[in-house]
């Protein structure tokens, strides 16, 4: 019992000290959260646009696969929440600049955990994030409120903030696994690109992914059997209603099945790394 919670003492000690230094940045955290909605504007008279044209002039009242176009702009300042919970801005390249210089050497010779370690600065990370971005993300939410057709019930709800919570589990360990790769191949930014590619085209960064079922043969399958989804799409899919019943309950499952994944993936790729790592540097 006293080792544990020495060991308790040790990580909340590891966490204050992440989360202070964050906070140094909370100007940069809270300029980054404006300029993150920006490019919203331009969705909006895109979307504004295509509906304009469909609608012979008028927005309003016409539907594109299930979607009007107050659903849409919901949908995207939705998803850029999700995206803020799932992304890990230079988690995996890094690991990797570690590995390549060395430096991961401190990490391995001490009494501490790596994963757990990068886990609990990712968790100060965005909690020093969410601190200093709510005046942000309320004044953006609060202007475009009439986009939303109001807060859907409770257990919605609470299936919303369980799926950003594992939204931001799934990046974190999928990010920290190609990372990981470093031990191996010591450069991993042209997976990274290929990796950041295919999260913004599948992640339903750009467009709501159930339009993909208009389109027919196995592509909206394809694209939902991936991990991505889970990334952006589906919490803004839940809070929208758009997944219910049978449906939301199975997607949790599945995106559970996902992170659960990646974490063993994550402490494979640490383990047989460690015994592949020649400590390269300085």
């Amino acid at each position: 019992m006293a080792e544990l919670a020495a060991r308790a003492s040790t990580w909340w000690a590891i966490f204050q000290i992440n989360f202070y230094e964050k906070l140094v940045y909370r100007g940069d955290f809270m300029l980054g959260t404006l300029m993150r909605f920006l490019p919203i504007v331009t969705q909006i008279f895109l979307w504004s646009a295509i509906f304009s044209a469909r609608g012979g002039g008028d927005s309003t009242g016409e539907e594109i696969v299930g979607y009007t176009y107050y659903n849409i702009v919901a949908y995207y300042l939705l998803s850029t929440v999700s995206r803020a919970f799932s992304s890990m801005p230079g988690l995996a390249s890094g690991i990797a600049l570690q590995i390549r210089e060395g430096e991961i050497k401190k990490y391995l010779i001490q009494p501490l955990d790596l994963i757990s370690f990068f886990l609990l600065n990712r968790v100060a990370h965005k909690l020093t994030y969410y601190i200093v971005a709510a005046v942000p993300f309320a004044i953006v939410f609060f202007v475009c409120r009439g986009y939303f057709e109001g807060w859907p019930p409770a257990q919605v709800l609470c299936a919303y903030f369980f799926s950003l919570i594992l939204s931001f589990m799934l990046g974190f360990f999928m990010e920290a696994t190609i990372g990981m790769i470093g031990f191996w191949f010591l450069e991993v930014r042209s997976l990274l690109f290929v990796y950041m590619l295919f999260t913004f085209f599948l992640s339903g960064h750009m467009f709501p992914l159930d339009m993909l079922n208009e389109l027919g043969g196995p592509w909206s399958t394809i694209v939902k059997s991936l991990p991505l989804m889970y990334l952006a799409y589906f919490p803004a899919a839940v809070f929208l209603e758009k997944i219910t019943g049978a449906e939301l309950m199975w997607g949790l499952i599945v995106q559970v099945g996902w992170v659960v994944f990646f974490i063993i993936a994550s402490r494979l790729a640490f383990h047989y790394g460690v015994k592949q790592y020649s400590a390269y540097g300085g």
